[in-house]
């Protein structure tokens, strides 16, 4: 699949189906970009594993399932090459080259990584394979000399780093200068574009729970028991959207924060989901005056979501009856992966004088 269009690359770590807050996060822009750019969408099995080396067989079943996902919300094979990560061996090469740039404490600088050990309750016990990750991400990225990342908010620490690797790279290998701007690197003989990263509409969706000790709502997370997925039937999503959190004590504040969308789930849902701008400005305000309740806004909220997910989990559940299908994208897609992977590798080799013999890797 050969082209002249500006590629994209992003994609998933497998810990399960995805859900709105990923829908909103990226995909949607991976559907919005698929006609304007050459797009790649890696799912990061092996990253999976920093956090779940035990369960194999959970991560496998995960990688189907983004694929199956993907499929289902729009992603088109013949437009989009969806591949697994660990199927890419040129990444893990680039990996090692990468962590030779990049030292040590700059990557435990990283606040993403320093939140994931927080939230996942890792202390001093992750393996030494969970900051190696960062560094792999940024592997996983330039292995496809990408323009543009579309990304949720939190991963912009990941691109940041990515964007020091490409510099570093390019400098030191390239010959590129310093001083250049970052549009301009590949121009004056660097390999790596220093790559740009594109926000979905929500930078951040809320969970379905109450707010953490900070008095912050937390992020939607399948960890967190907190999530509506794309392959949620009709009555999960009704059941998930009526037991939403809502502070009970509303109506007896004065601070109008009780429907912003920043402490209240229910208000963020709407905003973001809900197209009837007009509906969902005049019922913010009789429900800040205690003249609508909470089962009433939620019952909106259930036909508004389940208008959005029906569609595509009719479709997942036509890929789940044709589950080889689902294979033969992954294994074309990893075949065209891999090429593109292989020629930046030896791009790469080249400009680091380690390019002692030429190889070629099939998939079959």
């Amino acid at each position: 699949m050969t082209t002249d269009k500006p590629r994209i690359l992003t994609g998933d770590t497998p810990t399960g189906k995805l859900h709105l807050g990923h829908y909103v996060g990226s995909v949607e822009n991976r559907l919005a970009l698929q006609d304007q750019y050459d797009c790649y969408f890696i799912i990061a099995n092996k990253h999976a594993f920093t956090t779940r080396a035990d369960k194999p067989d959970d991560i496998r079943q995960s990688v189907i399932d983004i694929a199956t996902d993907y499929l289902a919300a729009g992603i088109d094979p013949a437009k989009s090459t969806m591949f697994i990560q660990s199927e890419v061996p040129a990444i893990d090469e680039l990996t090692f080259f990468f962590s030779m740039l990049i030292p040590f404490n700059r990557v435990m600088r990283n606040p993403t990584l320093a939140q994931e050990i927080k939230d996942k309750d890792l202390g001093d016990k992750y393996p030494f394979g969970f900051p190696l990750y960062a560094v792999g991400q940024c592997a996983d990225i330039l292995a496809f000399r990408p323009q543009l990342v579309p990304v949720g908010e939190d991963q912009l620490p990941h691109l940041e780093l990515t964007r020091e690797v490409a510099r570093r790279f390019d400098q030191l290998y390239c010959g590129v200068d310093p001083h250049l701007e970052d549009k301009d690197y590949v121009k004056a003989g660097g390999l790596f574009p220093i790559i740009e990263p594109k926000l979905g509409r929500v930078k951040r969706l809320v969970g379905l729970g109450a707010p953490g000790a900070d008095g912050n709502l937390l992020k939607m997370s399948k960890s967190l028991n907190n999530a509506i997925f794309l392959s949620d039937d009709a009555d999960t999503v009704q059941k998930k959207v009526m037991g939403m959190y809502t502070d009970p004590k509303r109506i007896h504040k004065t601070d109008p924060g009780e429907t912003d969308p920043a402490k209240n789930p229910l208000w963020a849902f709407h905003e973001t989901f809900n197209t009837d701008t007009a509906w969902v400005d005049e019922h913010r305000d009789l429900y800040k005056n205690g003249k609508v309740g909470d089962v009433a806004v939620k019952r909106k909220l259930v036909d508004v979501l389940n208008a959005l997910i029906e569609p595509i989990r009719t479709r997942r559940k036509e890929f789940e009856q044709r589950p080889d299908e689902v294979i033969e994208v992954l294994r074309a897609g990893t075949a065209r992966a891999n090429a593109v992977a292989e020629e930046t590798l030896a791009l790469a080799k080249k400009a680091m004088k380690q390019d002692y013999f030429p190889r070629e890797l099939k998939i079959r």
